[in-house]
């Protein structure tokens, strides 16, 4: 099994910026750069819903209304993916968990789940 390790998560005025990472220490560089990469995002009484995607090709995927504020980033060779977030709101807070997952979905990885809680 693969661990991901979750950092960056914490407390944030509305308007501020922060950034997650999510680090894949077992992997191989070879391996870590065959996976897209991803963040989810589940706010309390909320389904889980997709924040933002990089394909090993480099395709990007944006969840509704986030494109402009959230940009993922990858280093395939520290093995490790990260997203910025700038102008955060009350509405973005919520639990961000990072996803590591093959082509094919085969291989699904996730990380443990970071809060993030901005305040009004």
């Amino acid at each position: 099994q693969v661990q991901l390790v979750e950092s960056g998560g914490g407390l944030v005025q509305a308007g501020g910026s922060l950034t997650l990472s999510c680090a894949a220490p077992s992997l191989s560089v070879s391996a870590f750069s065959r996976y897209d990469v991803a963040w989810y995002r589940r706010a309390p009484g909320n389904a889980r819903e997709l924040v933002t995607s990089l394909s090993r090709d480099g395709l990007l995927r944006y969840g509704d209304s986030l494109r402009g504020r959230f940009s993922p980033s990858r280093n395939d060779l520290g093995k490790i993916h990260s997203l910025h977030m700038k102008s955060l709101k009350p509405e973005d807070t919520a639990v961000y968990y990072c996803n590591l997952r093959s082509a094919a979905g085969a291989d699904d990885y996730w990380g443990q789940g970071t809060q993030v809680t901005v305040s009004s």
